[in-house]
């Protein structure tokens, strides 16, 4: 018997669109976020959900709250799923960080998994927290189908280190739209399989099933314009 997760990142804020590092900060959903969202609920409705757990940041509590309505369930806030915290980077531009503070751009975008900004978390320390809360998830719900509701960071850093890529270039081979839906599915918790991976179908009424080529969201290697060939 497996176990299933729904892993879900939250949808659009009112700040997604000034791309700007906004990890440890409040914020809430946009308007086009709660739509988003409730668009994802539509087309998850009919899945038999055992449970629903978010980190307990506001906009993750109301992406969760709003897939859970239709399976009468309760959402369980869990503090290790959170946002990477950037620090004193907090809702600064990328540019604005490489001219304030030069040396930690340099050194963040050459291994952001080691590497933290003053009074902000590694990609290391991230994984740290919020993996064994996945694992205890799993291990909680054997044969169950069960969501979790968390941000961009965090999961591209758990799928990262349940697939075995590399996480030092986790932001630049790993994209995650607002209220993208992944499922990985496990044989036991040791034991995990990407089954789909930042699905945005339910976008579908936008204009924006097939996700665009990502370009400005803060991954230096895909924010750069293309050379011309």
């Amino acid at each position: 018997m497996h176990s299933r997760i729904f892993l879900v990142r939250h949808g659009a804020t009112v700040l997604t669109a000034e791309d700007r590092f906004a990890g440890a900060t409040e914020v809430e959903l946009s308007e086009e976020g709660r739509e988003q969202v409730r668009r994802l609920a539509k087309r998850l409705a009919g899945e038999k959900i055992a449970a629903v757990y978010a980190s307990p940041m506001g906009r993750t509590i109301e992406t969760a709250r709003i897939l859970a309505e239709p399976h009468g369930l309760d959402v369980q806030m869990r503090d290790g799923l959170r946002e990477i915290s950037h620090g004193r980077w907090e809702q600064m531009t990328r540019k604005e960080v490489e001219k304030a503070f030069p040396e930690e751009a340099a050194a963040w975008e050459k291994d952001p998994f080691t590497f933290a900004p003053a009074g902000g978390e590694s990609g290391l320390a991230v994984t740290a927290r919020a993996l064994p809360v996945l694992m205890e998830i799993v291990r909680e719900h054997v044969a169950d189908n069960v969501m979790v509701v968390s941000h961009k960071a965090t999961i591209r850093l758990l799928l990262s280190s349940l697939l075995g890529f590399d996480p030092r270039r986790y932001r630049d081979t790993l994209d995650q739209n607002p209220a993208a839906l992944n499922i990985v599915d496990f044989k036991n918790a040791l034991s995990a399989r990407l089954s789909l991976f930042n699905d945005t179908s339910h976008y579908a009424v936008t204009g924006w099933a097939i996700p665009c080529v990502p370009t400005a969201r803060l991954s230096k290697a895909w924010s750069d314009p293309p050379k011309n060939r």
